[in-house]
């Protein structure tokens, strides 16, 4: 029997310990919450990248850059790719005048 055939069997001597129980639940939970989170089409990261900030606004890539050049839209660049902060860009759909910007864009 090779090692990998070996690392396959399960042993009636091997443990599991109610901590690995503990552990594989709340690693079930986060995986869970994460698969929950990118169904109800909110992003499982935070710094987002053009074509995810396109897709939440629904605007194209002239509008986006319009909105960034105006300064409605705050931004980081790194290494060339431009970041938008997720919890930023919801604040500012939160926003009155988010949709007048929008209509004047």
């Amino acid at each position: 029997m090779n090692s990998d055939q070996r690392k396959r069997n399960f042993y009636r001597d091997q443990l599991l310990t109610v901590q690995d129980l503990i552990e594989f639940k709340e690693q079930l939970i986060l995986d869970i919450k994460e698969l929950l989170k990118e169904s109800s089409g909110q992003p499982s990261h935070r710094w987002l990248k053009a074509f995810e900030v396109k897709k939440l606004l629904r605007v194209s890539e002239s509008k986006l850059q319009y909105l960034r050049d105006k300064g409605v839209i705050p931004f980081k660049k790194l290494g060339g790719v431009t970041y938008y902060d997720y919890n930023e860009i919801q604040e500012i759909m939160k926003s009155d005048g988010f949709q007048d910007q929008l209509k004047l864009a």
